[in-house]
């Protein structure tokens, strides 16, 4: 995280705006871990759910989830117990919202963690079940990945 990125979010934070706060929160948190630093990532993400829980905006609670079990599987000391935790966290979210897409994210997020424990036909399970609730939008990024990730996994 940089000194610009930093002073962006101080700026904004100081208007009094708490609205999308989150989301620009996650966007650091992803830039943050493309860099390698995944303790100020997960700190973004630490902030972004406690703003979440304090202004009762939820519009991005499930990708905040999915985003920390991410940087927690990328982080020095990976804790995949917890990260695991935290894509079934995501999954929750994104149903009781109905938030497809972020539910299919989640669902990625959890089948690659399955995938590396062993877990092929309980992964393939899952992401088979999101995917096919989709009747369009294929050639996305997430649906694209997502027919690779079965394909591996069948």
């Amino acid at each position: 995280m940089d000194s610009a990125d930093q002073q962006g979010l101080a700026a904004y934070q100081a208007t009094g705006a708490t609205v999308s706060r989150p989301y620009y929160l996650a966007l650091l948190a992803e830039a943050s871990a493309q860099v390698g630093q995944t303790a100020e990532g997960l700190e973004a993400l630490a902030e972004a759910l406690a703003t979440l829980a304090r202004s009762r905006e939820r519009w991005w609670e499930a990708e905040l989830y999915r985003l920390r079990g991410e940087l927690l599987l990328q982080h020095a000391v990976a804790q995949p117990g917890e990260a695991e935790t935290c894509f079934q966290q995501a999954l929750v979210v994104a149903r009781r919202q109905q938030a497809r897409s972020l539910e299919l994210r989640a669902a990625m997020s959890l089948a690659r963690l399955w995938q590396q424990h062993g877990k092929r036909a309980e992964a393939h399970e899952l992401l088979a079940a999101v995917y096919g609730w989709f009747t369009e939008g294929f050639d996305t990024a997430d649906l694209q990945e997502a027919r690779i990730l079965l394909e591996e996994l069948a």
